[in-house]
């Protein structure tokens, strides 16, 4: 639900009066805020009581509390809307704090406080009601569309003023968001007045909760002005903000005797490849030697297409690189070695993979910082060597100081936390409370009819260029030495996987949507709408998610070696080759920011998932039709 609680002015302070406001927080969210939680809105609450209950404030003013931000799992505490002098509308942000003191720190927008059980780096007060404010402003259509003004502010009401909070080095985000204190109730009622000159019967809120959502940035699009502009396309919030100037701070003070390794751990969406190519692009227009590394190459290869034409190929190879190319680079040649998907690491390099010594050690070795984006829960080949621990004993060993951070913050998905959670449950990966995808806001789909999802994907496609159609790898690939074959042929529906020409920048060439990719070409990279082909290798019998390494294509290299692994130790080669099956699914099933379509090639197992939804009262929730115009894959 986009907005928790939202009423007028005068039924707000009828329901504070009457304590009334948890009550309604358990009654629409369950067990999704927790005792602390409920504890420190009931405080904030009562302070904010206060400062509107003001007659100048009208009393059809529309509050909201928890209002969450598009595209995200941020919520804004507390919002007040109505019109201005002008008439025209106005929403108030008010982020709450119950901090009691903080310390500077030397990253932009990052302070210091005590938060969860210990002293912690947060974001500046200002800098997140402020980013909010600019997220918003960029997903949300109803903000332009109906002019509607923003006024973000904070107001820490158990804080005594200091020079901390509103130091100098802070001073471009104090000034974009005002900060109240302990004693300025009354400047906060002041600061509202000034905008909210009439109300507006919840108008406004009503624009920015079923405001149409914008397309979101395509990181691969903006990278080309983030680079030869140095401009700054993405509005980092929470938890990318932390990990962004941690990284930046570590880059500056990294030298030859004191190499530092961070290690950013997140999961699918969490903004890895965000902060990633922000941090490239920031490094690079200061003059630091810094490369972007991926074991993946089709990250790589869809940059590189956008930049050709916009920066020379020498410059674009200067950037961008495969983890293979270190095993010979010389000691701290490089200042900062940005690693996305560290998973994918692999031990030895090279085409036949019999390079170097251990991927993980070259880099840290060459580089004075390194930095390494990791999701565990992405291992999808028997060779990915990419694990927490083994960078973390690869650091200590090359006597390099190692630092940790996580982006837990979920913007994949419609930025729904429950999706992923729900995923695990339903591949059996893992037991999690969500077991439904109800009130989930996220567009799911099961067709029974492959050609008909492909149909779909088709015209979702016709938006913007970001829906293709995936498949687990279970066909061969013969249309590489034969571009006139078919390689997945299912009834009456054929197709092609990826074409050579289009290589691993398919996600970027619109023909491209008549093909099916596999997960070595879109790991790493985003789309609005996934429709995904789970073949014979992931089976459901009675109940059970049962996966058959022996139903992947031979021209699959991710299993390669199960064979000889199987001989040597049986159970933990098939529950390694589990493992990979069922993460190659999960990671192809979230690549889809607004929607994930399926088709299961197995009967029963089709069946398992229209069971599950059955379960499900979202109205997102929907079986694919088979019916729909019919487009030919044959050509």
């Amino acid at each position: 639900m986009p907005i928790i609680y939202s009423k007028t002015k005068r039924e707000f302070i009828t329901d504070v009066f009457s304590n009334s406001i948890e009550n309604f927080f358990v009654r629409e969210t369950g067990p999704m805020f927790g005792p602390s939680q409920m504890e420190a809105i009931r405080d904030s609450m009562n302070y904010m009581d206060k400062v509107i209950n003001d007659s100048n404030i009208p009393d059809n003013a529309g509050i909201a509390i928890e209002y969450k931000i598009p595209s995200s799992s941020r919520r804004i505490d507390f919002i007040i809307t109505g019109k201005d002098i002008n008439k025209n509308p106005i929403a108030v942000l008010v982020e709450l704090k119950r901090w009691k003191k903080a310390e500077k720190t030397e990253m932009d927008g990052v302070v210091k406080t005590f938060v969860g059980g210990s002293v912690r780096e947060v974001e500046h007060p200002s800098y997140q009601v402020w980013s909010y404010a600019s997220f918003i402003k960029d997903f949300n259509t109803s903000i332009e569309e109906k002019n509607i003004s923003l006024e973000p502010c904070a107001y820490l009401h158990n804080y005594e003023k200091d020079d901390v909070i509103e130091n100098d080095f802070y001073k471009f985000y104090t000034e974009q968001a005002t900060v109240f204190y302990k004693t300025d109730a009354k400047k906060l009622q002041d600061f509202i007045k000034k905008f909210v000159k009439y109300g507006d019967n919840k108008e406004t809120l009503f624009f920015i909760e079923n405001g149409k959502i914008k397309p979101s940035k395509g990181l691969a699009d903006c990278l080309a002005s983030m680079l030869k502009h140095h401009k700054k396309e993405f509005t980092l919030i929470d938890d990318q903000k932390l990990v962004y100037e941690k990284a930046l701070y570590l880059s500056r003070r990294s030298t030859e005797i004191n190499k530092n390794v961070f290690i950013v751990e997140g999961g699918p969406g969490t903004g890895k490849s965000v902060v990633a190519i922000n941090l490239l692009a920031e490094l690079t227009s200061k003059g630091n030697n810094v490369r972007y590394v991926t074991k993946n190459a089709a990250p790589r290869r869809v940059f590189e297409a956008i930049l050709a034409g916009v920066l020379t190929p020498t410059r674009i190879r200067n950037l961008f690189s495969s983890s293979d190319n270190f095993y010979n680079a010389e000691v701290n040649s490089f200042n900062t070695l940005i690693v996305d998907e560290a998973h994918r690491l692999n031990k030895l390099g090279g085409f036949f993979g019999n390079v170097g010594e251990n991927q993980i050690k070259e880099i840290i070795n060459a580089s004075k910082f390194s930095i390494f984006f990791i999701d565990e829960n992405q291992r999808v080949t028997i060779k990915d060597i990419g694990r927490k621990e083994h960078i973390k004993e690869w650091a200590r060993s090359l006597g390099a100081t190692i630092h940790e951070a996580e982006l837990p913050s979920q913007f994949r998905c419609n930025g729904d936390d429950g999706y992923l959670p729900w995923l695990d449950n339903l591949l059996q990966i893992k037991e999690t409370a969500n077991e439904t995808l109800a009130s989930i806001d996220y567009d799911f789909k099961i067709f029974d009819d492959v050609k008909s999802m492909h149909n779909e994907i088709i015209n979702k496609n016709k938006n913007n260029n970001k829906s293709r159609i995936v498949a687990g790898y279970c066909w061969k690939w013969i249309s590489q030495s034969n571009p006139t074959l078919k390689d997945i042929v299912i009834g009456d529906y054929s197709a092609t996987w990826n074409l050579k020409e289009h290589g691993q920048a398919w996600l970027v060439h619109p023909a491209s949507v008549t093909e099916v990719g596999c997960i070595h070409t879109c790991q790493g990279l985003d789309l609005d709408y996934v429709g995904v082909i789970i073949g014979p290798d992931l089976i459901v019998r009675k109940e059970k998610v049962i996966t058959d390494p022996t139903k992947r294509a031979t021209t699959d290299r991710s299993l390669r070696g199960l064979n000889r692994m199987i001989k040597e130790n049986p159970i933990e080669a098939t529950k390694l080759s589990d493992s990979i099956i069922k993460n190659t699914y999960r990671t192809l099933m979230t690549r889809g920011m607004k929607g994930c379509y399926l088709y299961c090639t197995d009967p029963e197992t089709q069946q398992y998932f229209k069971e599950r939804l059955s379960e499900n009262s979202n109205k997102n929730i929907k079986y694919g039709s088979s019916s729909g115009e019919s487009i030919s894959f044959d050509k």
